[in-house]
């Protein structure tokens, strides 16, 4: 079984597309300075470390209306 599983991280954000590119950023920035917020991560790897992240609500993200959302209002 993975941890965190799928849907206890689609809670938390509105899309895998958006899941994937959060966690994605935020492996890139462990990689380069190692500063995770979590204090015993259970993932040795830096994505895993990342989910958890986002998983604890220690990682989110802003929400950028596109072109066509700003159009609707």
């Amino acid at each position: 079984m993975l941890y965190p599983s799928i849907d206890s991280l689609m809670q938390r954000l509105d899309s895998k597309y958006t899941l994937v590119t959060v966690a994605a950023k935020r492996a890139r920035q462990l990689q380069m300075h190692n500063d995770t917020t979590i204090q015993r991560p259970v993932s040795h790897k830096l994505v895993g470390c990342a989910l958890e992240e986002i998983n604890s609500e220690q990682l989110t993200y802003m929400h950028v209306p596109s072109k066509d959302e700003n159009e609707e209002r």
